[in-house]
This record gives C-alpha cells, sequence and structure tokens, in this order.
C-alpha cells in the first residue's frame, strides 16, 4: 500500500501526541511502539513510586528518641521525646541533653546542604534536593535556624556521590574561632567512619553498645518505610583546613582521609509516602505481564517496605544490596534477577548490569534514572526513562522518554498508549492489506475467469478487465486514506493490559495476520466478480431480468460492490477475534470517513461529469440492493471466522 509509510508516520505522531498530555514525552516515533512491548520496567524509589515530600519524623540520639510533627514543607509541628518508646507525654519540652543533640542533628543536615526553604504566595517550597529541604523544615520547627546566621561560613565541601553515599561541607564557626567539617550521609557509611558520639554536649566514646542501639534505631525506622541519614561532624587541623580550601569534586580521595574519626551526632527517619496511584499502577503492570523492579539507594529494609506496600514483592521476599551486587558475577546475576525484584543501595553501575542481565535473558527493558551517572543505563536500556522535574540535562538528552511529573504510573500509562498505538498499526495493516489483496484478485480472477462470469463475449478485440485504471485509483483513494487514518486514533476494542507483552520476535504480521488477509481479499473479490457476473447476460448466473446489463453498468455494480467491501472491512479490521458489532460507534472519526467514503461513491456513480471521468453508469434500486448485499458478505464471513477463533481459544 502506497500510503503505508505516510499513514504509519502521522498515526505514531498522534500517539506521541496523547503521550505528551500524559506526561510522558517520547523522543522518537519508534520508541512509541517499543514501551507497548516492556516486560520489565526498572524504577526508582524517590518521586517515581514515591510523593518526594521528604519529611523528618524521626531524630535519634544517644540520649532518647523524638518524634517531629507536621508533614510536608510547611514549618508546622513540633519536636518532642517520643511518647510510645520513653512512655512520657508528647507535650513535654525535650530535656537540654535531647536538645543539645537535636539541634546539632538538625543544625548540622540544614548546614551540610545546598538546598533552599522559601515561601510563595503563602506555600512553602524547597529550591533543590528534598532531602536536604526536610532538614531544613525540620530545624525551623525546633526553632533553632537563627541560632546559627552570621556565625559559620563555608569554605568548602565535597559533595554527595552514589559511590560515596555521604557529602561533608567545612565552616569556619567565628563563635570559637574553629573549624568544622560536617557530613551527612547513609547511617550504615557514616557510623563506619565515627569513633565518637555526642552526648549531652559532649564527645564521647562510640562503644559497641551504643553502636548495636543506633543500628537497631536504624533498622527499626527502615522497617516503619522511613529513610534514615547520620549526621557526624569532627573539629579540623590547620593542615586539613587548608585541603578543605582546595577540596571540591574530584578531590573525593583527599577528603577519604579527613573524613575519619567523626563524632556522631544522631540519624533521622524521613518519610516520603508513596504515591496513592503506584500501588494501582504497579497491579496494573502486573496483571499485563510487566515485571517491576525497585531499585533505589535506601536501606535494604526501607526498599523491602516500600516495594511490599506496593505490591511489587510478597512479605519477606528477597532485596539485593549493591555490595553483592559487586560481588556476582555474570551468570549469577543472571540467576539473581530471574527472581529478586527489590535492589537496594546500588550504584548507577550496578543499574547498567541489571539492564543487561534482564537483556541477556530476552526482556524488553525500561530503566528510569535522574542523575548525570544513569544516562549509560539509560542508553543501554530498550526504554531509558528520564525524570522531568529532578532529572540532571545529560539524562534527559540520554533517554527516549522523559515524564514530566516524574511518575510511576505514567511510565504504565505509556506502556497502555503503547501497545494501544501497535493494535492500531495492526489494524490498519490489516485493513490496507485485506483490501489491496482484494483489489489484485479481483482483476487477475477477473482475467482468468473471464468466459466464466460473462467478460469473455463482451469485446472481440482481446481481454476485457473488471475494473478500469481510474476506477482503481479512486478505490485507493477512497479506502486507503481517511478509513485508515481513523482506525489509527481507534479506542481500544481489547482489553490491552490482560494480555503479556509482545515477544521481541514476534511478527507485526503473522501467519494468523496472513490468514486473514488472504480470506478477505478472497471474499472481496468473489464478491465483486458475482457482482459481475449476476448482471451481465452469459456468466455462471444468469437471472431471467436481472443478468440484461450492459458491459459499463455490471462493471460500475461491480466497482460499487467492491468499494463498500471494503468500506465494511473497516469495521472487521478493529480486532482479530473480538466482533465488529463490539464498540461499534466509539470511533466517530471511523464513522465519519466511512460516510465521506459512501458519499463520494454515490457521487462518482450518479452524477454526469463524474461518470465521464470513471467510466461509470447510473445504478438503480435493484443495483445498488445487490452491491451492499454482495459487499457485506465480507463483515458475514469475517464475524463468522473471529467466532471460530473465539471458541478455540475458549
Amino acid at each position: 500500500p502506497e500510503g503505508l509509510p505516510a499513514i504509519l508516520s502521522v498515526v505514531l505522531a498522534l500517539g506521541v501526541q496523547r503521550m505528551a498530555l500524559h506526561q510522558a514525552v517520547v523522543k522518537k516515533l519508534t520508541s512509541v511502539e517499543t514501551l507497548g512491548s516492556a516486560s520489565v520496567i526498572c524504577s526508582d524509589k524517590t518521586g517515581t513510586l514515591t510523593k518526594s515530600e521528604m519529611t523528618i519524623q524521626e531524630v535519634v540520639t544517644a540520649s532518647g528518641s523524638m518524634v517531629v510533627t507536621g508533614i510536608g514543607y510547611a514549618p508546622e509541628g513540633d519536636v518532642a521525646p517520643d511518647a510510645d518508646r520513653d512512655g512520657r507525654p508528647d507535650v513535654e519540652p525535650l530535656s537540654d541533653a535531647l536538645r543539645d543533640e537535636v539541634t546539632v542533628v538538625l543544625s548540622g543536615g540544614a548546614m551540610a546542604s545546598d538546598a533552599q526553604l522559601s515561601q510563595e504566595d503563602g506555600v512553602w517550597r524547597v529550591l533543590g534536593d528534598p532531602t536536604e529541604g526536610a532538614f531544613l523544615v525540620a530545624e525551623r520547627k525546633l526553632g533553632t535556624e537563627g541560632s546559627r546566621q552570621g556565625r559559620f561560613t563555608r569554605i568548602g565541601e565535597v559533595p554527595f556521590t552514589s559511590e560515596r553515599k555521604l557529602m561533608s561541607v567545612v565552616y569556619a564557626d567565628a563563635a570559637h574561632d574553629t573549624t568544622v567539617m560536617l557530613s551527612k550521609g547513609a547511617p550504615d557509611v557514616l557510623l563506619e567512619r565515627c569513633t565518637h558520639v555526642r552526648v549531652d554536649g559532649v564527645a564521647q566514646e562510640l562503644t559497641p553498645s551504643l553502636r548495636e542501639h543506633f543500628t537497631a534505631e536504624i533498622t527499626g525506622m527502615s522497617s516503619r518505610a522511613l529513610r534514615t541519614l547520620a549526621v557526624a561532624y569532627r573539629d579540623l587541623s590547620d593542615d586539613e583546613v587548608a585541603a578543605a580550601r582546595a577540596g571540591g569534586e574530584g578531590d573525593e580521595d583527599r577528603f577519604d582521609q579527613v573524613e575519619k574519626g567523626l563524632t556522631l551526632a544522631g540519624v533521622v527517619g524521613i518519610i516520603d509516602p508513596p504515591r496513592p496511584e503506584a500501588a494501582d499502577a504497579v497491579a496494573e503492570a502486573h496483571r499485563a505481564g510487566v515485571r517491576v523492579l525497585m531499585i533505589t539507594g535506601d536501606h535494604p529494609a526501607t526498599a523491602g517496605r516500600i516495594a511490599t506496600d506496593l505490591g511489587i514483592v510478597g512479605p519477606g521476599a528477597r532485596v539485593l544490596t549493591g555490595r553483592e551486587l559487586s560481588g556476582m558475577d555474570a551468570p549469577a546475576l543472571r540467576a539473581a534477577v530471574r527472581e529478586v525484584s527489590v535492589y537496594a543501595r546500588v550504584a548507577p553501575e550496578h543499574k547498567m548490569r541489571i539492564v543487561s542481565a534482564l537483556q541477556a535473558q530476552g526482556h524488553t527493558v525500561s530503566m528510569t534514572g535522574d542523575g548525570v551517572n544513569d544516562a549509560p543505563a539509560l542508553r543501554a536500556a530498550d526504554i531509558g526513562v528520564a525524570m522531568g522535574v529532578t532529572g540532571t540535562q545529560v539524562t534527559k538528552e540520554a533517554a527516549t522518554m522523559v515524564l514530566a511529573d516524574d511518575n510511576f504510573a505514567t511510565i504504565v500509562d505509556a506502556v497502555r498508549e503503547g501497545r494501544r498505538i501497535f493494535d492500531n498499526i495492526k489494524k490498519f495493516l490489516r485493513y490496507l492489506l485485506s483490501s489491496n489483496m482484494g483489489e489484485v484478485l479481483t482483476v487477475f480472477g477477473g482475467v482468468v475467469l473471464a468466459g466464466v462470469i460473462g467478460l469473455g463475449g463482451q469485446s472481440a478485440s482481446g481481454v476485457v478487465l473488471p475494473l478500469v485504471a481510474t476506477q482503481i485509483l479512486w478505490i485507493n483513494l477512497i479506502t486507503d486514506s481517511a478509513p485508515a487514518l481513523a482506525m489509527g486514533v481507534d479506542p481500544s476494542v481489547e482489553d490491552v493490559m490482560g494480555r503479556p507483552p509482545r515477544r521481541p520476535e514476534d511478527h507485526v504480521v503473522d501467519a494468523a495476520m496472513w490468514g486473514g488477509v488472504l480470506l478477505i481479499g478472497a471474499v472481496m473479490a468473489a464478491a465483486a466478480l458475482g457482482t459481475l457476473d449476476i448482471f451481465l447476460p452469459g456468466g455462471l448466473v444468469d437471472i431471467a431480468g436481472v443478468s440484461t446489463d450492459d458491459l459499463a453498468t455490471a462493471r460500475t455494480a461491480a466497482f460499487t460492490t467492491l468499494v463498500l467491501a471494503q468500506l465494511f472491512n473497516t469495521l472487521n479490521s478493529r480486532s482479530e477475534t473480538v466482533s465488529a458489532f463490539s464498540h461499534l460507534l466509539v470511533n466517530r472519526w471511523l464513522w465519519g470517513a466511512i460516510a465521506l467514503g459512501v458519499a463520494a461513491q454515490i457521487a462518482v456513480v450518479e452524477v454526469p461529469l463524474l461518470q465521464a471521468a470513471f467510466s461509470t453508469s447510473s445504478l438503480d434500486a435493484v443495483h445498488w440492493g445487490v452491491t451492499v448485499a454482495m459487499a457485506s458478505l465480507v463483515l458475514w464471513v469475517d464475524e463468522a471466522r473471529k467466532a471460530v477463533r473465539r471458541m478455540r481459544a475458549r
């Protein structure tokens, strides 16, 4: 079909437009079809499966545990002793020891950040990393943010990296004429670098029992789906200050020697609630036969709890850590990814290995990312998905799709839309191929069977064709354009998410479609040639008073039958198995195309000016009745074929 490339491009472009309206910006037309074939979705946790509204909810220090009330970025709430643990009422004020320790934790975490908290039009917003913003909000709730204004001057820092899992900043303290380094990071990483702990304003040795205390608290918070971060500090010598002033990105090795012998201030538990729609989206993905993998840098217990709450895995499922991944060779990793769906404490290179292992098993993989180091994994994946809100420009350039809302549900919506678009491509392929097959078989059969259907005696000079060239061109103009485009925007008549993903080795035009194309093409040809035979004298069918027309009239009737048969075929082609009468009126564009085609055909047959151009003659009521009845055979034969397929499927 000569119109196929243009129609395919238009349909893909319309699909991209619809996805953009649903917050999924696809950068390549061909990626639309790939989305519908996705069999594994690898997703980040923070901001994608969760709301990314980080709020510190618990603070643990050496002297006790505190709760922080209030949710969101508005600094409205209190910091009070945890009544559930200590048996004290929440209204009891903090002791001097607790206040000192929690102040160092929250203020230290706020200083070890680059985020800003501001209020615009009555709404509090965080500019920067949401986790760092959570410290700023909690510090305001404690009411100590003003005590450090004008006292500290930042003179150096080493930014957070996914490999180090911590960051450090260096401040000059004007009040004490000292220089202090503040570190913030994953508790399991930071605890290894701590030798002391702050207790009532004094640094004491971090004994094994205190380590066990903090480890138990961290595990408990993680099991409650809280993200945990630790804060530590130490004073720097003059030599270390000189290194700090020259420090920066790329000087991590130099800082690695300084970031030891730290004094632990405490640990915070940050809540990042799952998105309300995420659980439904995960369930929909599973129903569609698509695995969902959570890949996060959080604590394994936190990752496992969130994954269980969202239905990604069942209770007690295994969580694989980045350290375990690093110790696996390729065969061991391939075996692991068959079973494990939750990965914690991972680095960007682990994402790359997970993608490769899944692709080696024949999966079509979608991978999300937001950081610069995620770009290689996004490029390696079949569908690289970048975060539109928190993602870097490098990540967006590497991705094939950008989520404007950073929402996991949008990925599942894009998979659904990709499957719908692929179904629509198959619809107009089925329609165009079967319609063109009908034209080919009509001309071929008319030549081969000329003597049988009454064409043989119509001319002494040679073979008489059942259709003239202008009529074939007209059929292509009417049936190969508007109806095919209308099928490209057809709503789903099947449950596209109720079947497994299409396998990479599956053909677009498979054996079943070829069988339908040949059958419908043969029925079209039989209907057109049968109509010609009915109205021509001397054919196989000779009806008194009917088989008396001249060649022009009989050919016009056959020509009209073929046009109407192809318009009937638009209803057939909407599904390989679902009845044409199911969801019959949902596509107004298709019905508009059918109405336009019928009106144009009537004009070609009945308007004198067009009769001369297309070698047609006027038809009476008998002719029109026979052409409609013969053309409808396409619909009834295909309905019978679909019924047989449904019976076999059951």
